[in-house]
């Protein structure tokens, strides 16, 4: 998987990483516990091309709506392979009993995701102004997503 995280982690312009987090850290924030969890995309022949994680949005009270996000690598972008992920997160969270999704921090020049999740359901709720600093854009703004399950 670090083939994929990598190279999205590195480019910083879709995540809010740190653009040098080392791979052990990557892994650790990205392997989630139940009812979390981690999954991926394969070709045929079983090479990883894409990732996705799944999580409560917030503790507590808050813990009926989920949060996710889906690395892809670049060889594979507008193929719908981040469609993919989304659509088997979206599967295993109405599964694992929760009742919505939201996406924290979508990044407003990402306008192939933004389009992707609009297309898929969710609604931008709000734009947090020059929120993400694009390491060639300047500051962009992220976009708070939801959509009921």
């Amino acid at each position: 998987m670090w083939a994929v995280l990598e190279p999205v982690i590195r480019a910083g312009e879709t995540f809010t990483w740190d653009r040098d987090t080392p791979e052990d850290d990557a892994r650790e924030r990205w392997f989630k516990e139940p009812p979390g969890q981690a999954f991926v995309a394969v070709t045929p022949d079983g090479v990883v091309i894409g990732t996705g994680e799944l999580h409560p949005n917030q503790g507590g009270p808050g813990s009926h709506v989920a949060n996710a996000g889906y690395m892809v690598h670049g060889d594979h972008g507008g193929k719908g392979v981040a469609r993919a992920l989304c659509t088997y997160s979206l599967e295993a969270a109405r599964s694992a009993g929760f009742r919505a999704m939201q996406f924290n921090a979508v990044v407003e020049s990402n306008v192939r995701a933004v389009a992707a999740w609009q297309g898929m359901g969710f609604e931008i709720l709000a734009t947090i102004p020059e929120a993400f600093h694009h390491p060639a854009l300047g500051y962009v703004g992220l976009h708070v997503m939801y959509r009921r399950l």
